[in-house]
This record gives C-alpha cells, sequence and structure tokens, in this order.
C-alpha cells in the first residue's frame, strides 16, 4: 500500500531526482525546503532509499565534487525509475484525495 512511510521517501526521492542528478545531502535539502519545513528525511531512511532504489535500477550513481569540492555521489533517474515515478506518484495523489476525502466529510458521511 502506498501509506507506507518507506514508501513515500522512495517516491520523494524518485521526484526530486526528476529535476537532475543530486547527491544525497541536496535530495534532503530539497525535500525539506520544498515541503516548507513538514518532510524531514532522515539520512539513514534516505541512504537506505538511495540503495534500494539504484539496486532496482531505478536510479544509478557517480561519484563527482559537491558545491563544497567535497567528493560526492551524485544520483540520477533510470529510464524505468521515470515510470516508476509517474506510477508512484499517481498512487499517492489517490490515496492523499482519499484521506483528505475523509478528513474533510461531515457528519461521517461521505461527499459525493
Amino acid at each position: 500500500p502506498p501509506h507506507e512511510p518507506a514508501l513515500l521517501v522512495l517516491v520523494l526521492v524518485l521526484r526530486t531526482l526528476a529535476w537532475g542528478p543530486r547527491h544525497g545531502y541536496a535530495v534532503a535539502r530539497w525535500i525539506r525546503e520544498t515541503s516548507q519545513d513538514v518532510i524531514l528525511v532522515e539520512d539513514r531512511a534516505l541512504y537506505l532509499a538511495l540503495h534500494r532504489l539504484e539496486e532496482n535500477g531505478l536510479i544509478e550513481s557517480e561519484w563527482g565534487l559537491s558545491e563544497n569540492n567535497r567528493r560526492a555521489r551524485y544520483y540520477q533517474l533510470t529510464a524505468a525509475g521515470k515510470r516508476q515515478l509517474q506510477s508512484k506518484a499517481a498512487s499517492w495523489t489517490r490515496y492523499v484525495e482519499a484521506v483528505f476525502r475523509i478528513l474533510e466529510s461531515a457528519e461521517g458521511r461521505a461527499r459525493p
């Protein structure tokens, strides 16, 4: 089911990388800033997600230099990752819309 937190992190990482290659810290920063500090991805969860995505062929990585001139591993989407992002984003959108319908329902009745 799409509501598992680990799956949400995977989708957010894929979405972040849709904008181009980034290193891990930049991925976490983009998610935090874009969510206006509501979603904070912990380092462990982030790197587990990155490794899982890479193992599944959804992203690939290479070493490069960060904006601080430090060695960093840069991640980017593969074609399979782009397809997975479209699929999972649609699933999450349906899920979030369902949650909103429940939260906004009046007197326990579903809205038409």
